[in-house]
């Protein structure tokens, strides 16, 4: 098991990417905390894990809330003693007129991306690395996206998974003496209920022809799924990428090389 005696904080865990990787994790021997807003979605998410054996628990947390963010981070602490991982995966692409162009864009549509986005990654990271210290070292993945290296989302959503980039690599250089390898993972697209599930803004047919887009541009024909980010969650997770540290893993089925 390659997370065995490990604690695992996943945010945005209760579905899509976050819940793959929560289930990964725990198979893999980690102790995992799923923190989402969604509550009855992070509870089923724990719920499932503990049927199949593995150990979980929930906590309902508002990333872009430092009093939420501490608050469970403190919970984790005192249910497992200690912090090693942290899947900061919680994230929204969608916020009020955020998706036109540059002259309809507003504040507070731009506030919201960013607030959960980039800064709900800064505090998560504020409050569990301490821990992670104090655990002896661990590793950091931050959910980008391939929306932050080519022009394919709208321009807020695209500027904050930019942004996480170029925090990952400030963090890494930072945080490496201390023994906490900090890294990201650029999705292409993926089939999760944030892209597909029900929204005001974009009809479930407009989605289904920008994934019918995504797989004919892609060398490997497809899509991607929870799970195959899930699995890069686990590499840079793992030993297994114990020299790697500051990187964007781009996981797209080759999208961006064509």
């Amino acid at each position: 098991m390659r997370l065995k005696d490990r604690v695992a904080i996943v945010t945005g865990g209760a579905s899509g990417i976050g819940k793959a990787t929560a289930f990964l994790f725990a198979r893999e021997g980690a102790r995992v905390v799923v923190v989402d807003l969604d509550v009855e979605g992070a509870q089923a998410t724990a719920a499932e894990i503990e049927a199949v054996g593995g150990e979980a628990f929930q906590v309902a947390a508002d990333v872009s809330s430092e009093a939420d963010v501490s608050r469970a981070v403190a919970a984790v602490v005192e249910r497992f003693g200690g912090v090693h991982l942290l899947f900061n995966n919680a994230g929204i692409n969608q916020a009020d007129n955020v998706r036109g162009p540059i002259e309809e864009q507003t504040g507070e549509g731009w506030d919201r991306i960013f607030s959960v986005n980039l800064k709900g990654t800064v505090l998560c990271s504020k409050h569990a690395v301490p821990e992670i210290k104090r655990c002896g070292g661990g590793a950091i993945v931050n959910t980008a996206s391939i929306s932050g290296l080519v022009a394919v989302s709208t321009h807020a959503y695209s500027a904050s998974k930019a942004a996480i980039m170029q925090l990952t690599r400030t963090m890494a250089r930072e945080l490496g003496p201390d023994g906490i390898r900090v890294n990201a993972i650029a999705p292409g697209g993926v089939e999760t209920p944030m892209v597909m599930g029900p929204r005001d803004d974009v009809s479930l047919d407009e989605r289904l022809e920008t994934m019918a887009r995504f797989a004919e541009k892609t060398p490997l024909g497809r899509v991607g799924k929870p799970e195959d980010i899930a699995r890069a969650a686990l590499y840079l997770a793992s030993d297994e990428s114990s020299f790697v540290t500051g990187h964007v893993l781009v996981v797209d089925g080759g999208y961006t090389v064509v």
